[in-house]
């Protein structure tokens, strides 16, 4: 077996796919507010870590992953694998202290806050290798990465030395365990096995902890396959007649999905976190904030409004870090309108309503170019005109009810309004059929600003009462009537 350099045609749809493996890569690589001395940034590397064999067994820590897939190559196909991990770069911190250095647990500049951090470095191992090759035997690819030390001056204003930054990396040692075999039936489909192991000699002191073993792991490892002749078969959405044999492959600490375009099938990308198949990263992310937990907006707003000095610290904890401080403070208003969200599960329908068949009620209501969950697209449906019946009583915008939040409701503050009076300001209809109050509460000071913005809370007609004396609403919009 030979490792190679991928194919210019592979790479090229390899790096299609790369974006989004960066987003599994550095996913928690350093988290809001991007400060080595956050608490939560004190531990780190929760996805893909490999560790050394003789230390991660007792610890809670795996040393190697499985990737099992069913492939229909065709032809003289080949595959292309490339495993992608980071490698853990301790950095300390020293200040000038002539005649030499000492270290310290910051080095304060007028642009940044120098702290001791793990930084990573991203490594690649990449092979070639003809499926054919792989039908006679199971191929072992070893690799290593060396030790090394490197050191960095640290020159303030006026180019004064005044420090310096030591980083120092421990040896990698690991392998590729790669198998394919033809599966018996008529379907010319095999089980491809790709183990990824850190086989690292490293015999830890008793009271080592991860801190320690850290630097001797594979971190966030994850692969990159493809085929340049045949298919994947989705490990998660199978043909049929593939079912039995995708439910018989083994993954272990890595969930395999189709990557690239919808509808391909030569890419797929096994992660240590689960994703669907064809996933992407959505257009609107103005870039890597590493915190996917997150919802970009409000991260990019609390980001651009830390202090300066939280913004020094950040900058010095991390390139990556200092990057996302400059995108937060550099970010044009017409990028952060895009993050408020977009809608990507509903259809447009753009066919004429009067060729919509007449027992079909929602496309009858369809006028051409409307979006089915879009209000207009339903002309029978007026929130503020709608009624709803409460104990046999219309109830519609102007009424005015009785708050009975029931024990169902998920926001557990709703609570703290039962028995409150409150004015109905619409009725709602969802595409689900459900039918929606939305009201303001008496004695609410924001009440009319909410009213202006739209903003209003939400109650089903099983959750309030009319007030005793007030008008009820007639579904044909008639005077009022006085219910006692």
């Amino acid at each position: 077996m030979t490792a190679s350099v991928l194919t210019p045609q592979i790479e090229a749809r390899f790096a299609a796919v790369r974006q989004l493996a960066d987003a599994v890569l550095f996913e928690g690589y350093v988290l809001y507010p991007y400060r080595a001395s956050a608490a939560k940034n004190r531990l780190r590397w929760q996805f893909g870590v490999l560790a050394p064999p003789d230390w991660g067994a007792g610890q809670g820590e795996h040393s190697s992953q499985r990737t099992e897939c069913l492939l229909e190559p065709r032809g003289d196909a080949v595959l292309f694998a490339e495993l992608r991990f980071l490698r853990t770069q301790r950095r300390t911190v020293q200040r000038a202290d002539p005649p030499g250095f000492v270290t310290v647990a910051e080095l304060e500049l007028s642009d940044r806050v120098l702290t001791p951090w793990d930084e990573g470095v991203e490594e690649r191992v990449q092979l070639v290798l003809p499926i054919a090759d792989l039908a006679e035997q199971p191929r072992i690819l070893p690799f290593s990465r060396p030790a090394g030390e490197e050191t960095e001056e640290v020159r303030g204003q006026g180019g004064r030395l005044v420090g310096r930054l030591i980083r120092r990396r421990a040896e990698l040692t690991g392998e590729l365990r790669i198998s394919c075999v033809e599966l018996p039936g008529p379907y010319a489909v095999r089980k491809l096995t790709v183990e990824v192991a850190n086989t690292a000699d490293w015999q830890p002191e008793p009271d080592a902890d991860r801190e320690a073993a850290l630097p001797r792991s594979l971190v966030s490892a994850h692969l990159l396959l493809g085929l340049d002749r045949g298919r994947f078969l989705s490990p998660t959405d199978p043909p049929e007649w593939a079912r039995p044999a995708t439910a018989d492959c083994a993954n272990a600490h890595t969930w395999p999905v189709l990557a690239g375009e919808p509808g391909s099938g030569d890419l797929l990308l096994s992660a240590p976190i689960i994703l669907e198949d064809h996933a992407a990263i959505a257009p609107e992310s103005p870039g890597v904030l590493y915190d996917a937990l997150e919802i970009d907006e409000i991260l990019t707003l609390r980001t651009a409004a830390l202090t300066d000095r939280e913004k020094r610290e950040a900058r010095g904890t991390d390139a990556r870090a200092a990057a996302v401080i400059e995108l937060a403070d550099t970010l044009p208003p017409q990028v952060l309108e895009r993050l408020h969200g977009a809608v990507r599960s509903l259809r447009e329908i753009t066919e004429p309503a009067a060729a919509a068949d007449p027992d079909d009620a929602l496309q009858r209501l369809l006028s051409p170019g409307t979006p089915w969950w879009d209000p207009e697209a339903d002309a029978s449906v007026d929130p503020q005109r709608d009624t709803v019946l409460v104990d046999g009583r219309a109830v519609g915008a102007g009424s005015r009810v009785v708050l009975r939040p029931g024990r169902r409701r998920t926001d557990a503050q709703d609570l703290f309004l039962h028995g409150r009076g409150a004015l109905v300001e619409a009725v709602l209809h969802d595409v689900d059929g459900g039918v929606h109050l939305a009201v303001t509460v008496d004695g609410d000071p924001g009440a009319d600003i909410r009213r202006e913005q739209g903003r209003f809370l939400y109650f089903q007609p099983d959750e309030v009462a009319l007030q005793a004396g007030e008008a009820t609403v007639r579904p044909d919009g008639a005077t009022p009537v006085v219910e006692t």
